[in-house]
């Protein structure tokens, strides 16, 4: 028998080992690697191209593919026609950098993308995501660039670039024995992952463009394929050396070029550049394009040959793909000058080399200060020129705010804490709130017009007054508290010595993490703004305890056979009346006249006037008469109006019952303790409260009614 060690080791070496082999080698695919790492010649890639044009695609194109491919849906909002672009929902990390809410910018984002995808001049601009902090603008970017790169690597969204097969020297070199043949012994990549296609001399490259777009037809765009611009100064120099050394025959040239996939990724630096300003001392112009080499000086004799140069600058990497330039604002003007000229012609300038030609989405974002200051500065006129600006705001939707929070702090990623019903929806409730204008519409209250932009229906409003309500207030979103603030104060909440021991956190203890944290927000010094927030913070308060009373009341009042028997007797009182009839008193058997009081309770909960019970009494029975001609029978829910009247009749007759005055006292009797029992389950069951959290919101409605306060929704 082994002991343990060896026993171990045989598990290891043995069938546990096999089995998580197993499990790995289920995960690998490798014909999808060999498929990414295609290599062939020039001619194999010609091949290619005539088989699949869309290969030679430009930047623009390729980014724009790359969303429609994830699909879209359409729906309604304020009136408007809205697409939800699938792509923003981040497909690719299960939901990680998922963007909500955020539609209308995401769509213009993508109107822009497709214009500069048609050519119509959109692509010769910079793209600015422009908003408050924590909006989402880097996470727009880096699902651009993660999208891009996922893309790249499926056969739909294929693309390739070429290496030089040279001599040990990166040099021209005959091969011994036979001087009309160049050696071909190590390969050199093209720096800047250049389209093979710009290889292809000018007068042949127009008929051979033709001759591919004939065959070109886009899924999504209706852009045509078009390779720009020479080749990069390294690859010029290759393909001139070799053209003296082949006395001009081209086609021999092609023979010393190795075609291969490429995958754009940010991390290998393929396609995918980000730059990120630094401190204006340190700020130089070449990483953004590339410096000299000093240690191949030497080896090439000048620091103009192009084999002495580095072109490895931010600009230079992305070619092909997309390069994000984090707070773009913040940059030197020098840096601004060289992002001029990429936008606008395409090309970059390499010290001590020609112009060179890059083809890539220039990304930037910057916040509303920034933006200030560009907005005055006469000198940058020029750059404003070459923007388009993406107003980039703060949700404005309840719904969309809370969707954020629960990514974060659902119950998929908090195990260890329980979070009560309604936690996140406080904190975003709040959030929103801080973002909206007061309504310049008389009557209307700040939360009434929240609610309304959520969806919800209200008297006297309809989709055009939302719709006008939105129009009067354009920069709603682009104020008020980010959602970096709430996720740090939930957080807090979370570790919190009291969540910690209760294993539980509440409303009150993120919106009281909230108001403590005005006080020393950084962004925030306006006392009056911080008044005002407070003022709202007080708001929530009040709608929380109206949620939380509603829930309550329907938990007391979910007795369904005492809810039937309620409504049953309504409805033969209802009849008698409406019949000129008596009722049967099945205690003492004897007909009576209609329980005026009883019918009067009911009605009463949803404010029927007695001058208009008649006409309510007539419309129930009529509605019972209707549902039997259709053959339906009559259920105490069918009528939602009449339901909740005989919930909350019941639960003003169940709480006298239960006593919940009671709970905030520390003696309560076993029968009231059984019935409080009851309604906690019932929290649990159909609310999602845990036994501490239900035994708070219990305590905390009860100690409402204590003080009297028998306000109830």
């Amino acid at each position: 028998m082994l002991d343990g060690p060896r026993r171990q080791e045989h598990e290891t070496n043995g069938g546990l080992r096999g089995s998580l082999a197993d499990v790995i080698h289920q995960h690998l695919d490798r014909q999808r690697y060999l498929d990414q790492h295609w290599s062939g010649s020039f001619w194999d890639y010609l091949g290619v191209c005539e088989q699949n044009p869309a290969v030679a695609r430009h930047a623009y194109q390729r980014l724009y593919d790359a969303i429609m491919a994830q699909g879209y849906e359409r729906y309604r909002l304020f009136k408007r026609e809205v697409v939800r672009y699938h792509f923003f929902s981040d497909p690719f990390d299960h939901g990680a950098d998922a963007i909500f809410g955020l539609d209308f910018a995401l769509m213009q984002l993508v109107d822009v993308l497709r214009s500069a995808a048609e050519g119509y001049g959109t692509d010769k601009r910079i793209l600015l995501l422009h908003g408050p902090v924590g909006s989402s603008k880097s996470t727009i970017a880096r699902l651009l660039k993660k999208g891009v790169e996922q893309y790249s690597a499926t056969p739909e969204g294929a693309l390739y670039s070429f290496s030089w097969l040279l001599d040990d020297r990166c040099e021209v070199s005959p091969v011994e024995g036979n001087p009309h043949e160049a050696r071909r012994t190590h390969e050199f990549a093209s720096p800047m992952h250049e389209d093979p296609l710009i290889l292809v001399p000018r007068k042949a490259r127009d008929p051979l463009l033709a001759s591919m777009n004939e065959a070109y037809h886009p899924t999504h765009h209706g852009g045509r394929l078009r390779v720009v611009g020479e080749p990069d100064p390294f690859s010029r120099h290759i393909l001139e050396q070799l053209m003296q050394f082949y006395e001009g025959d081209w086609r021999k040239c092609m023979d010393h070029v190795r075609v291969r996939r490429i995958v754009l990724s940010e991390k290998d630096r393929v396609g995918i550049g980000t730059f990120q300003p630094k401190d204006e001392k340190n700020q130089d112009s070449t990483e953004l394009t590339g410096d000299i080499n000093y240690r191949k000086i030497a080896l090439y004799g000048s620091d103009s040959d192009p084999r002495a140069f580095n072109f490895d600058g931010e600009l230079n990497i992305a070619n092909r793909g997309i390069c994000e330039f984090i707070e773009v604002l913040k940059l030197d003007v020098a840096f601004l000058y060289d992002l001029l000229g990429a936008s606008q012609e395409h090309t970059i300038k390499p010290k001590k080399f020609a112009q060179t030609y890059i083809d890539e989405v220039i990304l930037g974002h910057t916040n509303e200060p920034e933006y200030k200051r560009l907005q005055s500065n006469e000198m940058m006129e020029a750059f404003r020129d070459r923007t388009i600006k993406i107003d980039v705001p703060y949700n404005i939707r309840l719904d969309d705010e809370i969707k954020i929070y629960q990514k974060d702090f659902g119950p998929s990623r908090i195990k260890s804490v329980h979070v009560a019903p309604h936690t996140l929806e406080v904190a975003a409730m709040w959030a929103v709130l801080t973002r909206l204008d007061a309504p310049k519409k008389a009557g209307l209250t700040l939360l009434q017009k929240m609610k309304l932009y959520n969806g919800k229906s209200m008297p006297g409003f309809t989709e055009d007054s939302v719709k006008e309500l939105k129009e009067e207030a354009p920069r709603e979103g682009m104020n008020g508290i980010s959602p970096r603030y709430i996720q740090d104060k939930i957080s807090n909440a979370l570790v919190s010595r009291q969540a910690i021991e209760e294993k539980t956190i509440n409303p009150f203890m993120v919106l009281n993490e909230l108001e403590s944290g005005l006080s020393h927000h950084s962004l925030i010094t306006d006392e009056e703004t911080k008044k005002r927030y407070r003022e709202i913070l007080s708001m929530v308060k009040e709608e929380y305890e109206d949620i939380i009373k509603g829930e309550v009341q329907r938990a007391i009042s979910a007795d369904e056979d005492a809810i039937k028997r309620l409504c049953t007797n309504y409805i033969e009182n209802v009849r008698a009346y409406t019949q000129k009839e008596k009722v049967l008193n099945k205690y003492t058997g004897k007909y009576e006249e209609p329980d005026e009081r009883l019918m009067r309770s009911i009605e009463e909960k949803i404010d029927i006037p007695d001058s208009r019970k008649d006409d309510f009494r007539q419309e129930i029975m009529n509605y019972i008469g209707a549902l039997a001609l259709d053959g339906k029978k009559f259920e105490y829910n069918t009528n939602a109006r009449l339901y909740k009247a005989l919930e909350l009749k019941l639960f003003e007759d169940s709480r006298d019952t239960i006593k919940l005055k009671n709970l905030v006292s520390s003696v309560v009797d076993d029968e009231t303790q059984q019935k409080i029992d009851v309604v906690k389950q019932r929290l649990i069951k159909q609310f999602g409260y845990n036994e501490v959290s239900a035994a708070d919101v219990l305590n905390y409605v009860a100690s409402i009614f204590a003080r009297g306060d028998t306000k109830h929704k």
